[in-house]
């Protein structure tokens, strides 16, 4: 695929899909195709101009880069329909918040159809979702996640890395997708369900005057769309369990600590969660 102008199509148009087919068009170096099951949102992708056309199945095979911003499930049934009119040689990343389920089915389609699969995660999001709220410069300064079919091929990573640079991600972190799996479940998941789950006390109502940035920051991600994380902490069960029980018992020793008025054991506990604090981010004295 020795052309001047590379071709990017861009399946799914919600804020990720979309925002990155207005990276790809604006940096003009590319082609730009995208796709989504509304016809409206392709429609008006179109009469925007954030894109040259539709990505129908007739140009997947125009295709050096494919990127699919999809659930999970949707991702998989989109694979495994459109794996055999890929572009043989050309590049697919999916932008799924999972990624053991879609890397396994990708990895093994790419096999057999000879074209590459490489799971990605985009690190970027906004409260809001949709096509109306994408944004060229989304990724900007964030991290990328990815995970290759061969974690120590150098060169495959530097084309990735040239491949994804309309996008302008600051940072490449290269993963395998189990492990990617058990972070996310802490560093993403878990946030989600106790931001969640914190708003639903009978005082949260009675919270205005009384909240300042602790709040805004523990409610920020009470606020989602329930069909894709229902379906992204089922998708990833084990590694998310694992972290609710873990911070479930956690909480009980506070709980124990403050029932009992032991203030020995919870001073003791918060020098810990201050102490941990620092050495993760690094500010040990």
């Amino acid at each position: 695929m020795n052309k001047e102008k590379k071709t990017v199509g861009v399946v799914g148009l919600g804020l990720i899909g979309g925002s990155l087919l207005k990276a790809y068009k604006e940096s003009r170096a590319w082609t730009v195709y995208g796709y989504d099951k509304s016809t409206k949102i392709t429609k008006l992708a179109l009469l925007s101009e954030d894109m040259d056309g539709e990505l129908t199945r007739e140009r997947l095979a125009e295709c050096d880069l494919l990127l699919i911003a999809l659930y999970p499930k949707t991702a998989v049934a989109y694979l495994q329909e459109n794996a055999p009119y890929f572009a043989k040689g050309g590049f697919v990343i999916d932008c799924c918040g999972t990624k053991q389920g879609v890397c396994e089915v990708g990895f093994s389609l790419a096999e057999e159809y000879g074209f590459t699969f490489v799971g990605g995660h985009p690190m970027a999001g906004k409260h809001y979702s949709g096509y109306k709220y994408s944004d060229g410069s989304l990724y900007e300064g964030k991290s990328m996640i990815i995970v290759p079919p061969e974690e120590n091929n150098i060169r495959l990573l530097d084309t990735v890395k040239n491949l994804l640079a309309p996008a302008q991600f600051a940072h490449i972190t290269v993963t395998t997708a189990k492990r990617h799996d058990e972070m996310i479940a802490f560093t993403s998941q878990l946030a989600h369900v106790v931001s969640n789950a914190y708003v639903k006390s009978p005082t949260a109502t009675a919270h205005k005057g009384f909240s300042a940035g602790s709040y805004r920051d523990l409610t920020r991600v009470a606020w989602l769309a329930e069909d894709m994380w229902t379906e992204l902490f089922l998708e990833n069960k084990e590694p998310l369990l694992f972290e609710l029980r873990h911070l479930i018992g956690s909480l009980q020793e506070y709980e124990r600590a403050i029932e009992n008025e032991d203030a020995e054991t919870l001073r003791g506990l918060l020098a810990d969660g201050k102490h941990r604090k620092e050495q993760i981010d690094g500010n040990v004295k």
